[in-house]
């Protein structure tokens, strides 16, 4: 049975011998980052990695979803925040923000220990900007995914165009940047983006 180490209010981060999993608990909103999950990824992860009794982590979501991408809700609430500080100051207070949330999702690049993304459902955007960022993905034949950013009019400079051309290669990465267009879990596997390897729960 798993043991609870920490409850945080967007993740659930548990072991079992030597494996950590570390839950996006959000399933109500299908996993969606809002501004407390960026701030706790990283909190988490540093956690997992500095327990000298754990060799792996598995990056999970709760519910039907993996992860479906950013919050826009929070993500509207954001931009008004920064709207009453000068066009200057908007800019370089979004950089910061950017930097931060980049900064959220190498916590994943970063960690001594391998890191498992485990995909089922829908995994959009920001999602796959995160699991880019991991060492292994596996994902179940249902599992759809999309660069979906364009479709907001926003990059996906979270990690996706970093990371992603070195995985599938610079012109498949273009190709899903720019269309955002959907593909399935045997898709993501003939590009090599993902495993198909197990059944979820």
């Amino acid at each position: 049975m798993a043991t609870k180490l920490s409850q945080f209010e967007t993740l659930i981060l548990s072991k079992k011998g030597g494996v950590a999993e570390l839950l996006l608990n959000r399933p109500l909103k299908s996993n969606s980052i809002n501004g407390n999950m960026w701030e706790e990824i990283p909190k988490a992860m540093r956690l997992a990695d500095n327990m000298g009794d754990v060799r792996v982590i598995i990056l999970k979501g709760a519910g039907r979803h993996f992860c479906a991408g950013i919050d826009v809700s929070s993500l509207a609430q954001f931009m008004v925040a920064n709207k009453d500080l000068g066009e200057g100051r908007e800019q370089e207070k979004l950089r910061r923000d950017i930097k931060e949330m980049q900064a959220s999702f190498t916590a994943f690049e970063e960690c001594r220990k391998p890191v498992i993304a485990a995909v089922h459902g829908a995994c959009i955007g920001a999602g796959v900007d995160m699991i880019t960022a991991c060492d292994i993905r596996y994902c179940t034949e249902d599992a759809r995914f999309s660069v979906k950013e364009v479709d907001l009019a926003i990059t996906a400079d979270i990690g996706t165009l970093q990371r992603l051309p070195g995985i599938v290669g610079e012109g498949i990465a273009r190709e899903l940047a720019l269309t955002a267009r959907e593909f399935d879990g045997q898709e993501a596997k003939d590009l090599k983006l993902e495993h198909i390897n197990f059944a979820h729960a």
